[in-house]
Parts: C-alpha cells; sequence; structure tokens
C-alpha cells in the first residue's frame, strides 16, 4: 500500500484538498439537495479517506477494497453531518470512516465470534453512530448501554470481541534502528528465570522423599484425590495417608 500512487482508478497524488470554510459550504449546499456539491464534497475529502486507511498497512488487506469501504464511511459522515453544530468536517468524518473499515475488518477476520456477541457489537456501532450524529462527539460507554438499555459490561465485551487481532511482530516504536515489537513487552510469567529455579528445586526436593511418599503426593496433588481415595489405593489408613503427606510436605518446604 506504502507508495501507492494509483487507487481504485484515483490518483492519489493529484487529490484535491478542500480549506474549511470550502467544506463547510459544501455541506450547506448539500443539506439543501445539491448533488453537484456532494459530488465536489466527496472528491474534496478523499485524501482523508486516504489518510486513514494508511493507518491499516501491514495486515494483507488490499488497498483498494480498504480505500472503497473508507469512502463508504465518508459518505455517511456527510449524510449524517449536522452543519449547526461548532465542530470541523474531519473531526467526525475520522471516527466514521475508521468504523466503517472495522466493520468490514471485523466482518472478514478468520477470528470467529459468537452471532450474539456479534449482533450486540452491531447494535453498539449502530447506537454510536445514531449519538455521534446528534452531538458530534464520541459517546462514552455509560450513554452506549443507556441507549440501547443493556448493561455496561455487555457494551465492553461486545466490543472487545470484534477489536482487530495485533501481530505479536507488529512494531510500537523504533529509535536509531532498535525496533520494539509487540512480543517484547508481552511478560510471560510461566517461563521465567524465577519459575525454572522453583521448578528445579521442587524437583531436588522431591528427590529426597521415598517412593510411598512420592506416589502419595502424586495422588493427592496432581490426580485430586482424597485421602480416603488414596488410603485404599495404597493399603494404608486414612490416618497413615495424612501423617506420610504432612511429613513429605514438611520435608519438601524444609529442602526448597
Amino acid at each position: 500500500m506504502q507508495g501507492k500512487v494509483e487507487i481504485c482508478g484515483v490518483n492519489t497524488s493529484k487529490l484535491k484538498v478542500l480549506r474549511n470554510e470550502e467544506t463547510m459550504e459544501l455541506l450547506r449546499r448539500t443539506k439543501e439537495g445539491d448533488k453537484q456539491a456532494r459530488d465536489e464534497l466527496i472528491s474534496g475529502n478523499l485524501r482523508l479517506v486516504l489518510s486513514v486507511i494508511q493507518k491499516f498497512t501491514g495486515r494483507g488487506e488490499n488497498a483498494d477494497d480498504l480505500f472503497q469501504v473508507g469512502c463508504v464511511g465518508l459518505i455517511k459522515a456527510i449524510d449524517n453531518f449536522d452543519i449547526t453544530q461548532p465542530v470541523r468536517f474531519s473531526t467526525y468524518g475520522v471516527p466514521m470512516i475508521v468504523g466503517e473499515i472495522r466493520r468490514y475488518l471485523r466482518d472478514n477476520s478468520a477470528i470467529r465470534v459468537s452471532r450474539s456477541m456479534r449482533d450486540t457489537a452491531y447494535k453498539v456501532m449502530q447506537a454510536r453512530e445514531r449519538l455521534m450524529a446528534q452531538s458530534q462527539r464520541e459517546p462514552t460507554v455509560e450513554q452506549l448501554a443507556q441507549e440501547l438499555g443493556i448493561p455496561r459490561e455487555d457494551v465492553v465485551f461486545a466490543m472487545d470481541a470484534i477489536v482487530d487481532p495485533v501481530s505479536l511482530f507488529e512494531p510500537v516504536y523504533s529509535d536509531s534502528g532498535d525496533t520494539v515489537c509487540v512480543m517484547d513487552q508481552v511478560k510471560d510469567i510461566k517461563n521465567t528465570d524465577e519459575h525454572w529455579l522453583e521448578h528445579i528445586a521442587l524437583k531436588d526436593a522431591l528427590d529426597h522423599l521415598g517412593e510411598r511418599e512420592r506416589h502419595i503426593l502424586a495422588l493427592r496433588f496432581y490426580e485430586g484425590k482424597t485421602q480416603m481415595e488414596v488410603s485404599a489405593e495404597v493399603g494404608i489408613s486414612q490416618a497413615q495417608v495424612s501423617r506420610l503427606e504432612k511429613n513429605a510436605l514438611k520435608t519438601i518446604k524444609k529442602n526448597i
């Protein structure tokens, strides 16, 4: 996508850029039913679409497809923008374009989300667009929940479920040629030096136990059996199992 000059037959190097005053005038004429003004408004904001799709590079998506979807978001923004509000069109248009592209990516994602969760997410997206059209600003989670009459948690879970996946190798910071990827900031709490040292120490402590004590601990803590079940399997009383278990644990703690 980077360095591509022509997208969907449009020469991006020659895209027109409208001043804010021109945009507002075209919006006013568009609201009055002027189709030519609407066409000029769309063509004059294609660079806005182009700037948005740059954020979605590196995902293997076709630039032409993203550009077309972004144009749909742009048209929705034009049709729903309230010219009486003291807000720049780009401030309202960019989230609409981003939302349309994310909806497209979500529907074409290889990650499957349950139908009920997807339906809730669609309702949240529609409510978001309605509230943005009314107030010209991004609604809060509480406002979305109130609009739909559902718990705040359902809104959060639904939106989290449709968030685009991020590659572990996606760069998040680069300085002097040293790139930091997502995986560099993900902590592995299992395969740490401390974990391996504890594992080695535990194995060494178990080696100090007798065969019967190790067998009892395996039945109790690996297979999850009760002391009565262990006593029946090993052939000793429950009291003996309890005593051997306590002594074994005491020995392990001492050796660790």
